[in-house]
């Protein structure tokens, strides 16, 4: 009967969202060991039992926080998209749209910082995550054939696409840096000089 309750109950994405709300803020806070489903259940005002309805046990949770940050920083990134455009236009189009996230959503960025040098890392599936990015892949891709980018392996070219992102909107590692929309400029037409032909 238990059983037949738990597959009729209907998942409620308020109840799920702030769950993922609360692990973030938790680990962020305590880290990933002192962050219990307990824990993450008080602080997402459910009880334990609704957060097994979502997820099988605290891993399945901290790797889908993990997979749902993700899969959100490439609707982000990938925003107002048109493969038509110049590869530079493109580009700058994914920059602009990861910066804005990324300074926006800091707590998540700094999440996804942990997980990504964490123990759970391992026990994401890598080629999931990717399939989120694939218009991205393919336009860099495109950029090589078409010899617009520089004829290097793919993770040399996204690190200096998108790495540089990662350090000036993050408050933390580059607190002075003033995010006005003529220095996001500036530090894009400095990644673009990098990785062009």
């Amino acid at each position: 009967m238990f059983i037949y309750y738990k597959i009729m109950r209907f998942k409620d994405e308020a109840k799920q969202d702030a769950i993922i709300k609360a692990t973030v803020k938790l680990v962020n806070q305590i880290g990933f060991a002192s962050s219990s489903v307990s824990k993450i259940a008080k602080q997402a005002n459910v009880s334990p039992a609704t957060i097994y309805i979502y997820y099988q046990n605290k891993e399945d949770l901290l790797v889908s926080t993990y997979v749902d940050i993700k899969q959100k920083l490439s609707e982000a990134i990938l925003k107002d998209f048109d493969d038509t455009q110049p590869i530079k236009d493109i580009l700058r189009g994914f920059w602009f749209n990861a910066f804005d996230f990324i300074s926006s959503y800091s707590d998540n960025f700094q999440y996804t910082e942990q997980f990504a040098n964490s123990p759970y890392s391992s026990l994401v599936d890598k080629k999931e995550v990717e399939k989120y990015f694939e218009p991205m892949i393919e336009i860099i891709q495109r950029g090589k054939e078409q010899k617009i980018l520089k004829d290097v392996p793919f993770d040399i070219l996204q690190i200096f696409i998108f790495y540089p992102i990662m350090i000036l909107a993050n408050p933390r590692l580059c607190a002075n840096f003033d995010c006005t929309e003529k220095n996001i400029e500036i530090a894009f037409n400095m990644a673009w000089d990098a990785i062009r032909a």
